[in-house]
């Protein structure tokens, strides 16, 4: 009953809020369905290329020679991780002279270096793409209280005139209208603190998604000295 109370409360509040205060009102709950978005939609696709990229470092692992290796990447089309070896193996092959029949590679120190540098480069891509829309979490969480702010001072500014137009300032007049100006501050808070602890799940997630593609060309690059370059 007292929730329920509260609930009305705080809605009866809102309808009487003004025009300005309804659209930063507005514009917090916008932010706050992006975010909680963004969270459901990343929450999926970290767990899937976790899963995707452990698996075929373990795949790898029992590759044996070139064509076990390109079956791999075949076998994981479409994949984070087969996107990354397709992508190297792509390079590798248009660096570097094969015999057909042995598929042993003839690559100099040079041509090595620039398949290192190319593996590296795809890592920081991967991380880069990984990073996507975490700059709107973080921009939520140092934004919203800054609007719920504005929000604030505004809707007091707005009780003030009130008091100036009814000549009076008891309790009855003076506590709707703070209280009216307060509820964007909630509002915001309300946004900010779960877009900071959303960006920094998300941020952690990525350093969890870093590690794993690098453990991955680590793994490759072992694995190609071994079966094409040997």
């Amino acid at each position: 009953m007292a929730s329920m109370f509260f609930g009305n409360a705080i809605w009866q509040l809102v309808k009487q809020a003004d025009v300005v205060s309804k659209i930063v009102l507005f514009i917090l709950l916008f932010m706050s369905i992006i975010c909680w978005a963004i969270f459901f939609y990343k929450l999926i696709l970290f767990r899937i290329k976790r899963k995707q990229i452990i698996k075929v470092i373990n795949e790898i692992g029992e590759v044996r020679n070139f064509s076990e290796l390109v079956a791999v990447v075949k076998a994981n089309k479409g994949t984070l991780p087969g996107y990354f070896l397709a992508k190297n193996i792509a390079f590798l092959q248009s660096v570097a002279q094969f015999d057909p029949i042995t598929t042993k590679a003839d690559i100099s120190t040079r041509q090595l270096e620039l398949f290192q540098q190319n593996l590296d480069q795809s890592v920081e891509d991967i991380v880069y793409h990984e990073q996507a829309y975490l700059t709107v979490l973080s921009t939520s969480a140092a934004a919203a209280p800054l609007l719920g702010l504005f929000g604030t001072v505004w809707g007091l500014v707005h009780a003030f005139v009130r008091i100036s137009e009814k000549h009076s300032a008891d309790i009855a007049t003076v506590a709707p209208g703070i209280a009216e100006a307060l509820i964007t501050t909630l509002a915001g808070l309300a946004v900010a603190v779960p877009a900071l602890i959303i960006w920094n799940y998300c941020s952690s997630q990525v350093r969890k998604i870093d590690h794993l593609v690098t453990l991955l060309a680590d793994k490759f690059v072992i694995k190609v000295q071994q079966v094409v370059l040997d």
